[in-house]
């Protein structure tokens, strides 16, 4: 009969069968003793049986725990490692759901990772702080805790938020093992059902080497990303290395380019050329004042002179829109800017062009300034030294012929005495004169004949330069000098300083700041300061119109036009006055008016119409020279 239990336990028979060879005995009327023997045999029998049972589970769970761990092994990606965990969980403990929690170092918390099986969106976005619930419990004491009936369970805080996240979830039997590495837990795993459920001691243990495993390849899962991470970033970093390298190469070469070309005498032009060779696109070069030296990117708004601004404050490229702009100062006021059209260009190029197209604009500067010395000195010299020898020598050597008709030009001004002597000296080597600063006044010496139209430009051009009322006197160097040509032109010079100078201060005394004029544009009042005295020009330029017609015509108009002024205006008492009729001196005034032109009685124009009726009457009898 032992043999028949053994052949139970071979075929794996169910513990009912074992009842068949005890039965079978009685069947047969066995005496009591042997149905003993035949019970003792079935109880070792069953023993083997469920010992066997328990090998093969527990078999099948080490087997599954190894195959888990090749599984993990295989991942590499952290949630594929998290997902694999909570999904081995739930197959091997047979349960309605399993989850994985997480620690939050900053918040000092757990929180929802992964769920497997979840149906509610409030349980997957649980947090549990620590000793809250049974997770937290878990998470806090490192140890596993389980319950068939969680809401009955007094062991864990029940709180809330978490109650109505399982009671939405239906859970009602849980288990929670935490997943250490080494002394530190980084998360709990767990395992539930929506029915009451008691979990055994070797479900735990599972559960329990399951998390051991699930601990390892989440670290190695996080160790793999990091290094990836770190790998990544060393790659970005070597890349972003050779790009720069390579554009500091590029840099380098541009920079020896333009180097070159300034050593062999090259310009900003040629500077620009390889700016736009290198980098593309169109390239402009503004001066300190914003015009233009090289190139033209059309229309510029003040936002582009913004940027120019603080990329002088910061010394670098600015972008605005499409344009790259590079602007370079020296001693805080601007110098010269680049402002390339292109979409995409290396800013390191333009800044070195910058900087080469700065020291080229105080390279002429500098040789400007010292040319505008020797210049300044030579004519502080004719105004202060006529007597000075040498002074036709040193103007010859300047490119200067005293003999040739010049204009002395003194302008006044308010200010900025660095900026209008710069401007003066810059006008003086482009049109071959002299300038000098004197106080509060520039003063040109020009090549020209035309003392007026020379100081209302330089008037003007000044104003704009220094934003502000520029006010310039001139007069022609000239006269009846008894030696040479360049010594009369040498002597001339001083005279001529103090004519435009009075000029200039009579533009002041009669409002009108900001204007230029000679002698001859002022009147009478020119008549007065000039030291010429062009008495027969001052009358032709007032009264030629008139003067002529009555020498051509035989008329009086003169005459009358001199009795009207004498009588106060009234044309009555400028008849009696000439034994005219009334209508005859009206009609000759109206023929004074046709000559003379509109505005002929205003004030300022009468006082030089009667100025010079007097000059032409004393001209008749006098010298007109006189």
């Amino acid at each position: 009969m032992v043999r028949r239990f053994l052949e139970l336990l071979a075929r794996e028979a169910s513990a009912v069968e074992f009842e068949g060879p005890i039965i079978q005995a009685r069947a047969a009327g066995a005496d009591p003793a042997a149905i003993e023997e035949l019970e003792q045999a079935k109880v070792e029998a069953l023993k083997v049986r469920d010992l066997l049972k328990r090998r093969a589970r527990r078999e099948a769970e080490l087997s599954a725990l190894y195959d888990t761990a090749g599984d993990l092994a295989a991942l590499r990606d952290l949630d594929a490692v998290l997902e694999a965990i909570v999904h081995r969980a739930r197959q091997l403990l047979a349960t309605d759901i399993a989850y994985m929690t997480l620690h939050d170092p900053e918040r000092g918390d757990t929180y929802m990772r992964v769920t497997d099986g979840s149906i509610s969106a409030k349980f997957r976005a649980l947090r549990l702080a620590m000793g809250h619930g049974l997770g937290g419990l878990v998470a806090q004491t490192a140890t596993p805790y389980a319950t068939a009936d969680y809401f009955a369970d007094a062991r864990f805080r029940h709180k809330e938020h978490i109650d109505e996240a399982v009671t939405e979830e239906g859970l009602v039997a849980i288990l929670g093992v935490p997943l250490r590495l080494g002394q530190r837990v980084i998360g709990v795993l767990m395992a539930a059902n929506r029915s009451a459920r008691p979990f055994h001691q070797e479900e735990v243990s599972l559960l329990a080497s399951l998390a051991a495993h699930a601990a390892v390849a989440i670290d190695n899962a996080r160790l793999l990303q990091e290094t990836r991470n770190a790998l990544e970033e060393l790659s970005q970093a070597h890349r972003t290395a050779r790009e720069h390298g390579e554009a500091v190469e590029r840099a380098a070469l541009a920079h020896d380019r333009m180097t070159s070309l300034v050593l062999r005498g090259g310009g900003i032009e040629d500077v620009a050329a390889v700016v736009t060779d290198v980098l593309g696109g169109s390239l402009a070069v503004l001066d300190d004042l914003g015009r233009a030296i090289s190139g033209d990117v059309g229309e510029l708004d003040a936002g582009v002179f913004e940027a120019a601004q603080a990329s002088r404050a910061l010394g670098r490229t600015v972008r605005r829109g499409d344009l790259l702009i590079a602007s370079v100062d020296v001693g805080g006021e601007p110098l010269c800017t680049l402002i390339l059209r292109s979409d995409d260009a290396d800013e390191r190029i333009l800044e070195r062009a910058a900087l080469v197209c700065a020291l080229l604009l105080l390279f002429r500067r500098s040789v400007a300034e010292a040319e505008g010395r020797v210049r300044g000195e030579l004519l502080d010299d004719l105004i202060s030294r006529p007597e000075s020898p040498g002074l036709s020598d040193r103007a010859r050597r300047l490119g200067m012929d005293l003999g040739a008709p010049h204009v002395v030009v003194v302008v006044k001004h308010g200010g900025q005495r660095e900026r209008a002597a710069f401007w003066a000296s810059s006008q003086a080597a482009v049109r071959h004169g002299l300038a000098a600063g004197r106080g509060d006044e520039v003063v040109l010496l020009l090549p020209g004949d035309d003392a007026g139209g020379v100081a209302r430009r330089v008037a003007a051009e000044l104003t704009a330069s220094l934003h502000s009322a520029a006010t310039a006197g001139a007069a022609r160097v000239g006269g009846s000098w008894a030696g040479s040509r360049q010594q009369a032109g040498a002597h001339e010079v001083a005279a001529a300083y103090q004519e435009a100078r009075r000029c200039a201060d009579a533009l002041i005394a009669l409002g009108r700041a900001g204007d230029g004029a000679g002698a001859v544009e002022l009147g009478f009042v020119g008549l007065l300061m000039g030291d010429g005295r062009d008495v027969r020009g001052f009358v032709t330029r007032v009264l030629g119109p008139l003067i002529d017609y009555d020498a051509r015509r035989g008329t009086a108009l003169a005459d009358t036009l001199s009795a009207y002024f004498g009588t106060g205006g009234s044309p009555s008492r400028t008849a009696e006055a000439l034994h005219i009729h009334v209508n005859t001196v009206t009609q000759r005034l109206d023929r004074v008016a046709k000559l003379l032109g509109d505005g002929w009685t205003d004030p300022e124009r009468a006082l030089e119409i009667q100025l010079a009726l007097r000059l032409h009457r004393l001209g008749r009898t006098d010298d007109p020279h006189s």
